[in-house]
């Protein structure tokens, strides 16, 4: 944007991702008052407040020195994986999974918090960690255990689609630190072997309905394989452009679950169609393109490391639940970002925003180390 349009540090923002994220928000909200009934209470009115809440942290949070952001690695993990303790001792109870502390003003969900933070951790671990050990066990043993100790807190929840998260979230750091390859492969030959008996003796029962329903959905249309069955007829139904603003049967009607949560596509896709569905998609891409543009740019290892970490993040977050509302993973409970309600959910990806904010303000200030 111009810079003579708009005044100076207003004119350093990022408006080309600014831009778009607040237009998918307003979409967001739009879609959340019609699956409200035509009201902008309870969802679209706090979809909207926490935007702004958590743009305003953003903002903030890109103006953070990069010394103070890795002196801040491991305390902030340390923290969260506090809370994460804590979530088992006193954690509130919703839906079968005890996953939220009851703080009074606000009901937090530290493993949300962890995605983020796992990607702060092992770029700082990779960025002091000297380039000849790389291919050592000094680069895998220690990032294995912080890796290990927040996933095992957040499968005794349970919470398989957080946990994924914060795997995927690490295996994208460990992978562009420079690993070698054969560590993957080995790793990829593990899970493989893994996969069944994790399957057998450590999922829930729930858990396991749910992966064989992505399987065969048709096989139980009313019981297990219900959400994906009315959410891909949401999808089907919606054609090209869709039926119409708040003219979707499926939300309205109750036939889909979670039409402001994670189903909140198929809500979307039913009133809006296809034509609704590529300008989410595109908005997305713009999103992505972006984060790995920072990345690419970055003056250094760590910020290279986080900027892809917290991009990867937002990745996760979309595709799995894309995938998910089309039939083409298995239902794990993760939101759209900022299209679904949940106050969690933004605040991770306002993170991930804030983090490439700065890392992007980093690359064009020569990495000062004020804040100026």
């Amino acid at each position: 944007m111009n810079s003579s349009i708009l005044p100076g540090p207003l004119s350093t923002l990022p408006w080309r991702v600014l831009i778009p994220l607040t237009l998918l928000t307003c979409f967001g909200a739009m879609v959340l008052y019609s699956a409200a009934g035509g009201s902008l209470q309870p969802f679209a009115t706090n979809h909207l407040l926490r935007y702004g809440v958590f743009l305003v942290m953003a903002l903030i949070m890109s103006l953070f020195p990069q010394n103070l952001v890795r002196l801040g690695a491991y305390p902030a993990y340390g923290a969260v994986l506090i809370l994460l303790v804590l979530v088992e001792a006193l954690g509130a109870m919703g839906g079968g999974s005890q996953r939220w502390l009851e703080l009074g003003f606000v009901r937090l969900q530290p493993s949300e918090l962890m995605k983020p933070v796992i990607v702060l951790v092992l770029a700082a671990f990779y960025h002091s960690l000297p380039a000849s050990m790389v291919g050592s066990w000094r680069a895998l043993i220690p990032a294995g255990v912080l890796i290990a100790l927040p996933t095992g807190l957040v499968l005794m929840q349970p919470d398989l689609g957080t946990a994924l998260a914060i795997v995927f979230g690490a295996g994208v750091i460990m992978f562009l630190a420079g690993l070698p390859m054969r560590w993957f492969v080995g790793a990829g030959v593990a899970a493989m072997v893994a996969i069944p008996l994790a399957f057998i003796f450590g999922l829930k029962d729930y858990q396991k309905r749910r992966v064989t329903t992505f399987l065969d959905p048709e096989s139980d249309p009313l019981g297990a394989g219900y959400h994906i069955t009315q959410s891909k007829i949401a999808i089907g139904s919606g054609g090209l452009d869709g039926k119409g603003f708040g003219n979707g049967s499926q939300s309205h009607l109750n036939y889909l679950p979670e039409p402001h949560t994670d189903f909140v596509f198929a809500t979307m896709a039913e009133e809006w169609g296809l034509i609704g569905g590529l300008l989410v998609l595109l908005i997305f891409g713009i999103v992505l393109r972006w984060g790995l543009t920072v990345a690419r740019n970055a003056p250094d290892r760590f910020s290279q490391l986080l900027a892809a970490g917290m991009t990867a993040t937002i990745f996760f977050y979309a595709s799995i639940n894309l995938m998910m509302v089309m039939g083409l993973a298995p239902v794990v409970g993760i939101p759209l970002p900022w299209m679904s309600h949940g106050g969690s959910s933004m605040m991770t990806n306002m993170i991930c925003i804030g983090t490439l904010m700065m890392v992007d303000r980093w690359t064009k200030t020569g990495n000062r180390s004020n804040f100026s």
